[in-house]
């Protein structure tokens, strides 16, 4: 018997219903959904997709995760993109942060809906940050200034882009560039346009189709205590500043 035929029979457990109920459910009949139970038979496409939103489990869990072994509690309901997002709680059920470390980044891509990969990763509480569920991801280059090479991201998962605001920073995670960073502006045609706050880097079209996650920036967890230089530019206003408050001081005189 095959994993996923595990899965969906012990999901149905769970629901303590019959193949009957499941098979009128997904408008098929009980003798072809019971031979998926047995694994004489797989589902094809469209019903693979009915299976997992009649169950609210995303497919890529119930084809390689052995869902006996996880506690439901620990699975997040989210919408039609992915149904369940793996998360880790504490001894009182409250969230905590994972971080993907630079070692695991790559390896986040093939993890991110694997609950014993989410589970191995290190964990942190930020009871602050209130509500939401939240991830801690690496920054690597100098592409979004002040952030660093060494620090860290945490963001506030979101359901669809609908939640995006224009000019806000979000951390996308996408089929073709994996993590990244970037301030986040609409085109009206349900993709993205990707900006990086240091200006040598030239924004970029995302794809709604390529997009897998998006985090909201909610924090930072820098490395660095360098003393910040001011620019020419700040030196200009300060200047500037300066004497306004001169020549306000001399006509008061």
């Amino acid at each position: 018997m095959s994993l996923f035929s595990e899965n969906i029979k012990h999901l149905r457990a769970r629901k303590e219903i019959s193949q009957r109920e499941v098979a009128e459910g997904l408008h098929i009949s009980r003798d072809r959904y019971a031979k998926y139970e047995d694994g004489k038979n797989s589902p094809p496409p469209e019903i693979l997709v009915a299976i997992s939103r009649f169950f609210h489990i995303s497919i890529d869990i119930l084809l390689s995760v052995e869902m006996k072994k996880i506690p439901m509690g620990e699975l997040l309901k989210l919408g039609d993109n992915r149904i369940l997002l793996p998360i880790t709680v504490d001894k009182n059920g409250d969230n905590l942060i994972e971080i993907i470390p630079h070692k695991a980044k790559a390896g986040y891509l093939t993890g991110y809906a694997d609950p014993e990969f989410i589970e191995n990763l290190q964990h942190i509480s930020l009871p602050f940050l209130g509500h939401g569920k939240h991830r801690a991801f690496p920054v690597e280059g100098d592409s979004m200034p002040p952030h660093e090479s060494g620090s860290f991201i945490v963001g506030r998962y979101i359901e669809n882009l609908g939640e995006v605001l224009d000019g806000r920073t979000y951390i996308l995670i996408t089929k073709t560039d994996g993590i990244v960073y970037k301030r986040l502006n609409k085109n009206g045609k349900n993709d993205l346009m990707a900006h990086s706050d240091n200006t040598f880097y030239p924004p970029y079209l995302v794809k709604a189709s390529n997009i897998l996650e998006i985090w909201e920036y909610v924090c930072n967890i820098g490395r660095n205590d360098k003393e910040q230089k001011t620019s020419e530019i700040d030196d200009v206003k300060t200047m500037f500043l300066e004497l306004k408050n001169e020549i306000k001081a001399l006509k008061n005189s």
